[in-house]
This record gives C-alpha cells, sequence and structure tokens, in this order.
C-alpha cells in the first residue's frame, strides 16, 4: 500500500485542524467511527462521488507511515481497500495541502502528482 493517503475537506475545517493541532474528523468520519481517507488511485472517485460541485475544498497528503496501527485498511466501495483512521490526525503527519478547485466541467482539478 502508499505511504501517501488523502483526505479532502473544506479549507475552513483543516485551518480549524491546524489551529487546534489536531484532526478529530469531518462530521462523516465522526458518524462512522473513523476518518476516511483514499489512496491515489481512489480519491478522484471519492471526489466526484462525495464532492461533487464542493468548492473551498482542499486535498490534504498524509504520510501515512506515521499513523501506525491505528491505520486499517478495509473494505469499502466495490469491495476495495481504503484507508481509514481510528483515531486523530496529527497535521505534522500532512507532507502537502493543495487547493481542489472546480474546472469548466465540474469537475475538480487534481495535482498533477495525483495518477
Amino acid at each position: 500500500m502508499s505511504a501517501i493517503i488523502y483526505k479532502i475537506l473544506t479549507r475552513e475545517a483543516w485551518r480549524d485542524a491546524t489551529a487546534a493541532g489536531v484532526f478529530l474528523g469531518a462530521p462523516v468520519d465522526l458518524a462512522d467511527g473513523y476518518i476516511h481517507f483514499s489512496a491515489a488511485d481512489q480519491v478522484r472517485e471519492t471526489a466526484a462521488k462525495h464532492f461533487a460541485g464542493g468548492s473551498d475544498l482542499v486535498l490534504v497528503a498524509v504520510d501515512a507511515t506515521g499513523l501506525g496501527e491505528a491505520l486499517k485498511w478495509e473494505p469499502s466501495r466495490g469491495g476495495a481497500l481504503f484507508p481509514h483512521l481510528y483515531g486523530s490526525l496529527d497535521p505534522d503527519l500532512v507532507v502537502e495541502v493543495v487547493d481542489l478547485p472546480l474546472g469548466p466541467d465540474g469537475a475538480h482539478r487534481f495535482p498533477e502528482t495525483i495518477p
């Protein structure tokens, strides 16, 4: 599995997390009991399925090696294994935060580093 995993969230939620020094999760994460992440080959579909038309979003890249045993790869959409963090996220494990703007076609524009 990749050492880098991704979280899509609002700019405001990420700003709040960095100010607090911890990210506890978005409302869906709190409801499910873990923080949802995506691998590089999953994140575009995650954006289309769960964030369609959403603006003011950021893509947070996390070094998964620092998450230890709290990170579980579990079956989700179509049986694919998705990274789920059973705990909080330390912003110090974030390696990059980039804007996730909408393109003219209404789809999110990802950095070229995401396959």
